[in-house]
């Protein structure tokens, strides 16, 4: 049974949620689910935007038919050509032979890449195009690594909605709410967008600047994303962090502490540490066992705090694998303007610390806490003044 809602009075979400899916891309826990959103333009010509993920293709075609009601489908747009959003261009251009689709020359040559057969008509767009339906008229803007090549968005002047790919993307599950609700977006819908720009979107921080460049000269009542809810409320809040995540400066004066701990020894200096932070005022630590948390988890807080700790066994002469892990996913991400403590443990010959600061030299703009600790098995009593003046210096950092 077909499951719509209406974003306007003449514009349809037709997308569906995948409540069953464990990894989106394989890679990073959904336990609430993703959404794939699909819009539908009920106009003097019919437009598509955007199509869906083949795990939903039924419940999405119902959604289809139903907004059709046996009209001819004239226009698909595409903006982005991964395949939770394409794979089901081909069932579309079978079922709708006259469609045309609509989209720049670099997502033209990935659809023949993804169909090799496939004969559909293609309108080919360049940065400012516009492309008039009846009542309404689309803009298209280009957003190339945002955070694929081919990206663009598309602007609607009828209604001032901004249909935005992957950009302002939130993971989760919409619950029967297709707008972001302003009474969760604080609890709820911030930190799973912080999630999803930081490791979906996150490494290309210049190409989200341009386009939230672009977006400033534009007239925008509502993001429609291609995952997550449509935010029609706090835009301009919403805009802000996105702004603040791809200049890569932290929200909050805070500390993002991620130990990897085999035994507890180096754990307990962490905990050791945190209370003493907050004993000077530093507030919302959030510290993670890298072996338990999801490194997507710990990429987020680390986009939202200014301060990172890392605290790491030295395993087999190197770093533990998951510290090792972490560390590949900062510096893929390009985390930036961040300061930075290092805490190492070793029984035998300490090597942690010499490896983090390897991996970490090639970012910009870190900056390392002078004193550094060094853990042998154990903290003993007159390291306790060597925490004290790491804390003091992380402090002294915030201000």
């Amino acid at each position: 049974m077909y499951n719509i809602k209406n974003v306007t009075e003449d514009t349809f979400w037709i997308g569906v949620e995948d409540k069953k899916i464990g990894l989106f891309e394989n890679v990073f826990p959904v336990p609430d689910g993703i959404s794939y959103n699909s819009y539908f333009v009920d106009d003097e010509k019919t437009v598509l935007i955007d199509t869906s993920d083949k795990a939903i293709a039924d419940l999405f075609f119902q959604n289809l038919d139903h907004v059709l009601n046996g009209r001819k489908l004239d226009y698909l747009i595409i903006n982005h050509m991964e395949p939770d959003h394409c794979a089901l261009i081909g069932e579309v251009c079978a079922k709708h032979p006259d469609v045309e689709i609509v989209c720049n020359k670099k997502a033209e040559n990935l659809i023949h890449q993804f169909f090799e057969d496939l004969d559909v008509k293609i309108k080919i767009i360049n940065e400012g195009d516009t492309l008039n339906t009846g009542k309404h008229e689309f803009v298209f803007y280009m957003a190339p690594m945002v955070h694929w090549p081919e990206t663009i968005v598309t602007y609607d002047k009828t209604t001032k909605a901004l249909y935005s790919g992957d950009a302002f993307g939130i993971f989760g599950g919409l619950n029967g709410d297709i707008f972001a609700n302003p009474d969760r977006f604080e609890d709820s819908w911030l930190p799973n967008a912080r999630r999803y720009y930081s490791n979906i979107v996150g490494k290309y921080g210049m190409q989200v600047q341009n386009l939230l460049k672009k977006a400033a000269n534009l007239d925008i009542d509502m993001l429609c994303p291609l995952h997550g809810p449509v935010i029609n409320e706090n835009l301009e809040k919403y805009i802000e962090k996105y702004d603040l995540w791809s200049r890569f400066e932290p929200e909050e004066k805070s500390c993002c502490i991620a130990y990897a701990s085999v035994y507890g020894h180096t754990e307990n200096v962490c905990n050791i540490l945190a209370a003493k932070l907050e004993e000077r005022g530093v507030r919302n630590i959030q510290m993670y066992d890298v072996s338990r948390i999801d490194h997507s988890y710990i990429l987020s807080d680390i986009f939202y705090a200014s301060n990172l700790i890392l605290a790491s066994i030295t395993y087999n002469n190197g770093l533990f694998a998951k510290m090792d892990e972490l560390l590949a996913h900062i510096t893929t991400h390009n985390i930036q303007n961040r300061t930075v403590t290092i805490i190492e443990n070793g029984s035998w010959v300490p090597q942690a610390g010499k490896k983090i600061e390897e991996l970490l030299s090639d970012l910009k703009n870190l900056t390392f806490t002078e004193t550094k600790l060094t853990i042998k098995s154990a903290l003993k009593k007159d390291q306790l003044e060597i925490l004290d003046k790491i804390a003091d210096e992380i402090y002294a950092s915030m201000k």
